[in-house]
């Protein structure tokens, strides 16, 4: 199902339009634990690309290495759309990349609550030049499937927002 969002072919066509005009990627994971940075890794040669990426899964983490104020953490919750707005200018700057995705989420089957039930996820794109959207899904599945159609879902998005900035 999830392959529909985004396949192959399409992480070609991201990594070579980020190639032709020499710009990067990174992202910063939490409920994706690292899938998006493995899907990048899969194409041989996105060492161009891609200088690495942070799965900050606890907050301590997300505090430490992405700067992610405690305060927010504290007031919004891991998952928040301000946590996210966080994640994105944290690991934008940590990694010196053009472009950054953020993902923070509730995979389940457990953690969730009534008003973030499990598949609830918070995906993040922004460049360097601080434009930013931050956008709440809900996605429906085991663990697995909420992972993998969160993942999907983000690199789709940044794929728009990068063919929309270079494309212009």
């Amino acid at each position: 199902m999830s392959q529909h969002i985004f396949n192959h072919h399409d992480m070609e066509i991201l990594q070579e339009l980020l190639r032709k005009n020499k710009k990067t990627i990174t992202c910063a994971e939490s409920c994706t634990g690292g899938l998006v940075a493995s899907m990048i890794t899969k194409i041989s040669g996105s060492s161009d690309i891609f200088n690495g990426s942070i799965v900050s899964y606890s907050n301590l983490i997300k505090h430490r290495e992405l700067n992610v104020q405690n305060s927010t953490l504290e007031n919004y919750g891991a998952v928040s759309i301000e946590t996210v707005n966080e994640m994105l200018e944290g690991v934008i700057k940590k990694f010196e990349a053009n472009f950054a995705i953020a993902i923070s989420g509730i995979a389940g089957p457990k953690g969730g609550s009534t008003n973030k039930p499990v598949g609830t996820v918070m995906i993040g794109i922004c460049d360097d030049k601080a434009h930013k959207i931050v956008e709440v899904y809900h996605f429906k599945g085991s663990r697995e499937e909420v992972q993998q159609q969160a993942a999907n879902r983000s690199l789709k998005e940044i794929l728009k927002f990068i063919q929309k900035t270079l494309d212009n």
